[in-house]
């Protein structure tokens, strides 16, 4: 059976738009050290330190414990393969499995995943919620022990939890 190659095989963004992270996952979830992904804008703070697209957290330094959301789209995989070889931090995605990325960066290396419940109604830069929600469902990523233990506190009903290897 053939592996889908894309990131997101039906991702209809343009690439303008930026969809934030709901603050109670990134509460529930944190603290974090560093964001790679930060939009320019954002109401709220997910790490102490972070990258937006004006200075490309694909191309500078990580260090600490991470939280990724990343650009959806092809560009996904090439941060979760940072994350996948960093080991420490938390990412969210959408939960298309049959992806290349999920097969060469998820899978291999995540300690646990945490499949959520329905569909993420992720936020606008100004803090308001979207008037619908994503157009597929999310997963949130653990590398590392202590991030996988942190998204089975987390979970509390939330999804269904799969711890994919002992550390």
């Amino acid at each position: 059976m053939p592996i889908n190659t894309s990131a997101f095989q039906h991702d209809k963004t343009d690439g303008h738009d930026e969809w934030l992270t709901p603050k109670y996952i990134t509460d529930g979830l944190g603290p974090f050290d560093l964001d790679p992904c930060a939009p320019i804008v954002r109401p709220w703070e997910t790490a102490v330190k972070y990258y937006t697209v004006q200075n490309n957290g694909l191309i500078l330094p990580w260090s600490g414990r991470i939280w990724c959301n990343p650009p959806y789209g092809n560009v996904a995989q090439k941060f979760m393969k940072l994350m996948a070889e960093h080991g420490n931090g938390i990412a969210l995605t959408f939960a298309r499995t049959d992806t290349k990325m999920f097969h060469e960066w998820i899978f291999p290396y995540a300690s646990a995943i945490l499949f959520l419940k329905g569909r993420l109604t992720f936020c606008t830069v100004d803090g308001k919620e979207a008037s619908m929600p994503s157009g597929a469902p999310s997963v949130l990523i653990a590398y590392g022990a202590n991030n996988a233990a942190k998204l089975l506190e987390f979970n509390s009903g939330r999804g269904f939890y799969v711890k994919l290897r002992d550390e």
